[in-house]
């Protein structure tokens, strides 16, 4: 249950990623509360996947789920260069994320 938890984790800090821009440096106020309210939320199912995965592998999954998010959403929706580099990156987040999966015990 605490992996279902963490990638609902992580899966909330893309869309917090998403929702940081539309803030406009914080000056529209629903926007601004959407994007806190994400970054909270997404910070307490991190906390409570913690509560029985190791910190270290809790907090690397969810920042690489982040950031394998931001990477994409950028490329796909807001148009972000897809070069060579940039893939092979994503792919190795990707494959550290799993990797830390399969060689964490439950």
């Amino acid at each position: 249950m605490s992996w279902a938890v963490l990638v609902l984790a992580g899966l909330v800090e893309v869309a917090w990623s998403q929702s940081i821009k539309p803030t406009d440096g914080f000056s529209r106020p629903l926007p601004t509360l959407l994007c806190l309210v994400l970054g909270v939320a997404a910070v307490w199912l991190l906390s409570r996947s913690m509560e029985t995965l190791p910190v270290g592998t809790a907090y690397a999954v969810f920042t690489g789920i982040g950031a394998a998010g931001a990477i994409s959403l950028g490329i796909v929706v807001h148009g972000d260069p897809a070069g060579a580099g940039r893939l092979a990156a994503l792919a190795m987040i990707v494959g550290g994320v799993v990797l830390a999966r399969i060689t964490t015990p439950e």
